[in-house]
C-alpha cells in the first residue's frame, strides 16, 4: 500500500465501518473520512453526515471528496423483501460511486462486504466449510447484485476491489445493534441484574453446532491489507477468526467470566422477552454511571435470536485468505473476555465479577 492516501468509509457508524475507520486512522498520512446517517462517538477522522440513498443528495455531500483514492463500503438499509433490499442497497452503492466520480475522485481501490448469506446461511443450512468458488444461490440476494455493479463499474472506471466475507461480527463498538458481542454482553447483565444464572438462549441444535466470528479488528485489517495488496485486486475472501467454537462451551465460560451462576439452555424469543427489560437496564445505568445509551440502539434482539437458533454448523474456509498473504487470527473465546472487560472498563456494560 502506498505510504498515504484518502479514504471513505461509508457505513461508518456501523461496527464494521467504525473499525475500518480507526484501523486506517492509525496509518501515518491518511486522510480518513467517515459516512453515517448518526455521528460516531470519540471518532478520530471526519464525519460527514450524507443521505446516500438520494442521489443528488450524495453527489452534493460527496462533491468536495476529489481526493479519495480508497473506499471502504459498509453502509446497509433493511428492508422487508428480498428484492427491496437489493433495490435499496445497490442504490447505496450506486449513489457513493456516482458521486465520486463526480467529484473527480482518483479511486484506486473499493472494498465491499458480505456475509454468510451468500451461501445461504439464512436458509436453514449450507455446504460447509464454504468455499469462495461455491456457485450463487437462486433467491435474490443484494450481496450478488451490489458485486456485480461494482464489477461492471470497475472495469468500466479503472479501479481494483475486494469483496469480504465475515461471519457473525462483534467488536466493541456503541449504538452498533447488530453486534454479536452486545447482544451477549447485555443480556447477560440483565440476567445478572435479576439475579437469574446466564442461560443459551437458542435451540439445542445451536448450542452444539460449529459457530464462528469475525472480530472488527481483524477485518478492518484485511480491509486496510487489501486496498494495497495486488493479491486481493478483484478477489473474493472469506474471513474469520480461524477457529470455530460451540455455544455449549463458550456460555459456561461467559458465566464465569461475569459472576454468575449457569444453567442449562432453555428457549427464550429474545426479541419479546427482552423488550419488556428496558426498565431493569435503566436502573442499571443510573446504578453504575454507564454511557447512557437508548435501549434501542444497544442490542438487536432479533439478530442474535437468529444466530442462536440457527442449528446447523457454520464454517467458511479461510484457505484462500492465508494463501493470499494475511494470516491474522484470534482466539475467539479469548477475545469475548477480553472485549467484555473492555465495554465494563469503558462503562458500557456494569462492573463484571
Amino acid at each position: 500500500m502506498s505510504a498515504d492516501g484518502s479514504v471513505l468509509i461509508t457505513g461508518a457508524g456501523g461496527v464494521i465501518g467504525a473499525h475500518a475507520a480507526a484501523e486506517y486512522a492509525k496509518r501515518p498520512g491518511w486522510r480518513v473520512r467517515g459516512v453515517s446517517r448518526r455521528r460516531p462517538r470519540n471518532t478520530s477522522w471526519y464525519h460527514l453526515p450524507v443521505d446516500l440513498g438520494d442521489p443528488d443528495a450524495a453527489r452534493a455531500g460527496l462533491s468536495e471528496l476529489g481526493d479519495v483514492t480508497h473506499l471502504v463500503f459498509a453502509a446497509y438499509t433493511e428492508r422487508a423483501t428480498a428484492r427491496e433490499a437489493s433495490d435499496a442497497n445497490v442504490a447505496l452503492l450506486r449513489h457513493t460511486l456516482d458521486g465520486l466520480a463526480g467529484a473527480g475522485a482518483p479511486l484506486e481501490h473499493v472494498t465491499l462486504y458480505q456475509g454468510g448469506k451468500a451461501y445461504g446461511a439464512h436458509m436453514g443450512f449450507f455446504n460447509t466449510p464454504a468455499k469462495e468458488t461455491d456457485p450463487r444461490i437462486i433467491q435474490p440476494n443484494f450481496y450478488y447484485d451490489q458485486e456485480d455493479l461494482l464489477r461492471e463499474v470497475a472495469a468500466a472506471r479503472g479501479f481494483r476491489l475486494t469483496v469480504f466475507r465475515p461471519e457473525g461480527v462483534i467488536g466493541y463498538a456503541v449504538g452498533n445493534p447488530m453486534n454479536l458481542l452486545m447482544v451477549i454482553a447485555v443480556y447477560a447483565a440483565i440476567a445478572k441484574a435479576l439475579g437469574q444464572p446466564l442461560r443459551f438462549p437458542g435451540s439445542l441444535a445451536a448450542y452444539d453446532a460449529l459457530y464462528q466470528v469475525t472480530d472488527a479488528e481483524l477485518l478492518a485489517r484485511a480491509t486496510v491489507w487489501a486496498g494495497g495488496e495486488p493479491r486481493a485486486d478483484g478477489e473474493i475472501f472469506n474471513v474469520t477468526n480461524g477457529d470455530q467454537v460451540r455455544w455449549r462451551h463458550l456460555f459456561p465460560a461467559f458465566a464465569r467470566h461475569f459472576g454468575m451462576e449457569y444453567a442449562e439452555p432453555q428457549p427464550v424469543p429474545l426479541a419479546e422477552a427482552m423488550a419488556g427489560r428496558r426498565d431493569v437496564w435503566e436502573r442499571l445505568v443510573g446504578r453504575h454511571g454507564l454511557v447512557d445509551t437508548p435501549y434501542g440502539d444497544l442490542v438487536r434482539w432479533e439478530f442474535g435470536e437468529f444466530i442462536f437458533t440457527s442449528g446447523f454448523d457454520n464454517v467458511s474456509s479461510t484457505i484462500k485468505l492465508r494463501r493470499a498473504g494475511f494470516a491474522d487470527c484470534f482466539d475467539t473465546e479469548d477475545r469475548f473476555l477480553e472485549l467484555f472487560d473492555r465495554l465494563s472498563a469503558e462503562r458500557i456494560i456494569p462492573p463484571l465479577g
